[in-house]
């Protein structure tokens, strides 16, 4: 079955009113009735021109299409669920001169075989996606956080507007990047008092200069002075977690990666944390220290740009 774009029938926009629609109809039933037009195909266009009017006229109906057929476009292939249109008894209200057992399939099958829903058939409603940004912290303490979201209402003149929505949500500890966080219930609105959809965010973390994650492993640079890198010994390292004590080994170059198992984001199992030695020179600004300067050239002479053989 081919879908029925309703609105290119009737040639309005989507987010067109209820009196658009209405003049749209009158001038395309002058144009097609069969009493009085002379288009060849006046009597089918008439049909098509009905079976629109009647659909889009009646809010009920019209919200029932716009919340199954969205993404869909004209002849495109479509198919309602099973149970979908059952329990809808015949009515020609909306119209006009149309026999409604000339109804198109797609008619049919959207409504039954008139188009009044005698039975109250709940529909859920759509679920919806957004996507949240979060300190990389919140991962290993959790929180709560204001989203604010503009949410589409249709209004009693069939226009669709935007309301600001703001909800508190709550960030699990243990979230990773790209994970989709539910909210029950806070989707788009059930239709014929169906359950609402959910909402489902996308945590996404803030930029961070000095961490990066990979799943739950995180990655980072640590800052090292030539005589910590050289000599060894323990440090504090400042992670997303907070400070922690760690151990330099001695002899170590920058670009050496020290691993801090299940340091990561929290989780079972937990990620483990990366980081990167730094070697930070410290600034010749003085005279003394271009003196120390000067005695290392002298006491150590090295070339880092020598092949080193073993």
């Amino acid at each position: 079955m081919q879908f029925k774009d309703y609105y290119a029938i009737l040639g309005v926009d989507r987010n067109a009113s209820q009196e658009d629609i209405r003049k749209a109809y009158r001038r395309l039933a002058r144009k097609y009735h069969p009493d009085v037009s002379k288009e060849a195909n006046a009597e089918q266009m008439m049909k098509e021109v009905n079976e629109a009017n009647a659909v889009l006229s009646d809010p009920e109906k019209k919200a029932a299409y716009d919340q199954m057929g969205q993404g869909f476009r004209a002849d495109e292939d479509f198919s309602p669920p099973p149970d979908w249109g059952s329990g809808f008894e015949f009515s020609g209200r909306g119209f006009g001169d149309g026999n409604m057992h000339d109804a198109s399939e797609f008619f049919s099958r959207m409504f039954g075989h008139g188009g009044r829903n005698r039975h109250s058939h709940q529909m859920r409603g759509e679920d919806r996606h957004a996507r949240i940004v979060v300190d990389l912290a919140t991962a290993w303490t959790g929180a709560s956080q204001t989203v604010s979201l503009r949410v589409p209402e249709m209004g009693a003149d069939g226009q669709v507007v935007l309301r600001e929505q703001s909800l508190q949500v709550t960030i699990p500890a243990g979230i990773t990047e790209g994970q989709h966080l539910r909210v029950a219930g806070q989707g788009t609105p059930g239709f014929n008092g169906g359950p609402a959809g959910d909402l489902f965010l996308e945590i996404s973390f803030r930029p961070d200069g000095r961490f990066r994650t990979e799943g739950r492993d995180v990655h980072g640079h640590l800052p090292v002075t030539p005589w910590e890198a050289a000599l060894g010994g323990s440090i504090q390292a400042m992670t997303p977690s907070g400070p922690v004590e760690m151990r330099i080994p001695a002899e170590s170059q920058a670009g050496r990666k020290l691993r801090l198992k299940g340091r990561g984001i929290p989780g079972n199992p937990p990620g483990d944390l990366y980081l990167e030695l730094q070697v930070v020179l410290p600034p010749a600004k003085t005279e003394a220290a271009r003196d120390l300067y000067r005695k290392m050239a002298e006491t150590m002479p090295f070339n880092p740009r020598q092949e080193i053989r073993p």
